[in-house]
């Protein structure tokens, strides 16, 4: 594995270690291409923002930051900018003018929520057996997936849902299908495998391989160490090989 774009910053507010340790991290253990994608910043109608993402402030701040690295470090890896965003129609067209203003190069989709979180949601990784925000959540991927701007599509399995496993096995094959449709990587989420969230999920892998969906990576790294995380790896290579999964490894970057 030579590359990883979900890395977070200090500036969301829950990670630690300075970008350029990262960066350093990340050479020093055979990265060559590199992506910083922190949660993108959002502030609602009320002038409220979200508590888990860059300040809307500091979001050109970021941005300039990490173009600045990967200038320094260009003789030694490839460095991109990006956010990790979710998708909330109604913020969509706005957030998404937003990052290109920052100067960010590329999204990647992280569904944390359904809807914002203003509106007091439960976060996706809670347990939820409700089968309509189980389907709610599907749709809202494939719709995001849809819209052509996320280059893959960040712990899809994150949705903890705790009712009816056929009635999830066949949303999983839903959200699969329009993934191969769309040709969007789902990927392997390595800070679910290293914290041992409810993700990644066997149940949804096994309907990934099945079919034939693509697969990538990340890291998903809020501190320094984990700028490269080898014990996630081989777990997640056992993951490919244990369900036949279409692993296309480094995924192909939509610019924004």
């Amino acid at each position: 594995m030579d590359y990883n774009y979900h890395t977070h910053t200090v500036r969301c507010g829950h990670a630690s270690g300075s970008e350029e340790e990262y960066v350093i991290r990340a050479i020093e253990n055979g990265i060559k291409y590199m992506g910083f994608s922190d949660h993108i910043p959002l502030k609602f109608p009320d002038g409220k923002e979200s508590g888990h993402r860059i300040p809307v402030c500091d979001g050109r701040a970021y941005c300039d930051e990490i173009k600045a690295l990967a200038e320094k470090y260009k003789d030694k890896i490839e460095i991109k900018v990006g956010f990790e965003m979710e998708y909330y129609p109604e913020y969509f067209e706005r957030t998404l003018k937003e990052a290109k203003e920052y100067g960010a190069e590329y999204l990647i989709l992280g569904q944390h929520y359904i809807k914002p979180e203003n509106t007091g949601v439960f976060p996706t990784i809670k347990q939820n057996e409700s089968v309509e925000e189980l389907k709610e959540y599907v749709s809202t991927l494939i719709s995001a997936m849809k819209t052509g701007v996320f280059t893959y599509v960040a712990h899809p399995d994150i949705f903890n849902f705790v009712g009816d496993t056929e009635v999830y096995k066949e949303e999983c094959k839903r959200l699969c299908e329009a993934s191969k449709s769309l040709d969007i990587p789902l990927e392997i989420n390595f800070l679910g495998i290293r914290s041992t969230r409810n993700y990644p999920n066997d149940i949804f892998w096994q309907i990934v391989g099945e079919a034939g969906a693509p697969v990538t990576f990340g890291f998903d790294a809020h501190d320094t160490q984990n700028a490269y995380d080898g014990e996630s790896l081989i777990y997640a290579s056992e993951m490919v090989k244990k369900f036949s999964l279409n692993y296309i490894g480094k995924p192909q970057i939509v610019t924004i």
